[in-house]
This record gives C-alpha cells, structure tokens and sequence, in this order.
C-alpha cells in the first residue's frame, strides 16, 4: 500500500484500547493496534499519537467530584494508557516517545513542541499525554491542538463507532450514517463527535478529521492509504 499522508495524528479512544473487556487495558489489543501502526510507520509516515482515558476514569461522567478534580484524573488516566500503548509499540520494534502535558519527568518526557517534532523527524512515534493539560478540555481538543502544532496533514480520529451519525446507531437502528460533513455540520447537526472545541480550531485551521471505527485495527492502514472508509470532516464537507 502507498501513504496518501506524509505526517498524521492518530487519536485514540480510551474505550478503543479496553478492547473486548470494556474496561482498562485489553493486550491483545494493544498489540493488534501498535502492528498496525508499525505498518504506517514502515510507509514512511510520522505518527504521533492522542490517547483518550475513558476505559479508566471520565472526568466529566462524575457526579459529586469537583470537575477540575476529576478532569486532572482523567488527564492521569490517558498516561497510564499512554504508557501501556507505548510498550506494546517497543514490543513491535517501533521507537518511541511519550510526553506529557502534566510534568511527571520520572514516566514521560514533558511535551515540548520543538522536540516532539524533531522525534517524528526521526522516524519515532510520539504518544501525547495528560490531553491538554487543562480542565474542561477533552482529549479530542488535545488531538486538534497537537495536530495544528506538529503541522500533521490530517487527524484519524478512531473512535468505537465506524463512522459519524445523526444518532447513537447503538440505540437507533435507523441512524443516518455520513460520509462526509462540513465543519459547520458538526455544531449545526449537533452531532457532537468531534467535541465542539476541537471541530472549531480544525475549522479555523483547515485541519481535516476522520473519523472511523478501531474494532478492527488494520483500519488504520486503510485510513493512511486513503481508503474510503469512516466519515471526512473538511472544511466545504466534500470528500476528495
């Protein structure tokens, strides 16, 4: 297969990474993810990595918990999640790097633009960490901000849902599926995948975003390829 992309950012869901379990770290999925992007990265394309930490702790779904609180436990989530995805990578023979955007300089390095950059000059994979580093901010606005940072081409945003609907497809069996959507849709339609934070700073800087299901694994190859699979959120919604 021949890369469409030359530089990507890979989000992906905490819930992706519970595998079958549905909760926690699942290994065999783990390793099925990372042989995957071991195959991308052999393409010849730079990886970096957003994960989410919603197999863990949501910070959001607390009840009683002050939301700060419970954000900067959801943040230390993704790092535990970071750090298990980055071994099963090692395992694979891919180098490489965490950073984190919460200073824990004993488990991961501390993110910095300038370097996460050099290391995907490098060839290495590097796993962001700790979301934004802020409250209220989900793990999909972390996605759109490293992106813009890193200058990715484009964010593969694999979720436990193939695609972008009009409803739950879980609940509603009728649930009208998109191919494609323009920025606008996502508020508009309220569609709420990606979060309305995250869909706004892609818009603003032309930043596209698939979204496609990780039940199966080799649909990260497929996505760097160019396959036509999941849903394309661009700016004029046309699917090229």
């Amino acid at each position: 297969m021949r890369a469409k992309y030359k530089k990507v950012l890979l989000k992906v869901s905490g819930e992706a990474l519970a595998g079958p379990k549905g909760y926690g770290l699942d290994e065999a999925t783990l390793a099925a993810i990372s042989e995957n992007i071991k195959k991308v990265v052999d393409m010849g394309v730079k990886v970096s990595i957003v994960v989410g930490g919603g197999n863990i702790w949501r910070g959001r779904s607390s009840e009683n918990m002050d939301r700060t609180r419970a954000d900067h436990m959801g943040m230390l989530a993704t790092v535990i999640n970071a750090l298990g995805l980055c071994s099963a990578l090692e395992t694979c023979g891919v180098q490489t790097r965490v950073q984190s955007a919460i200073e824990m300089r004993a488990v991961a390095e501390p993110y910095i633009r300038g370097k996460a950059i050099r290391h995907l000059e490098k060839g290495r994979v590097v796993i962001f960490a700790a979301g934004t580093g802020n409250p209220f901010m989900s793990t999909d606005t972390a996605a759109a901000l490293r992106a813009v940072e890193t200058d990715a081409d484009i964010i593969l945003l694999a979720k436990k849902v193939d695609a972008v609907y009009d409803s739950d497809p879980k609940l509603n069996p009728n649930a009208k599926r998109f191919d494609s959507l323009a920025f606008s849709d996502i508020l508009g339609k309220e569609l709420g995948v990606p979060h309305s934070t995250a869909d706004s700073m892609c818009r603003d800087n032309n930043m596209s975003i698939l979204v496609f299901g990780l039940d199966d694994p080799t649909n990260i190859v497929r996505a760097v390829s160019g396959e036509k699979i999941g849903t394309l959120v661009t700016r004029d919604g046309i699917r090229k």
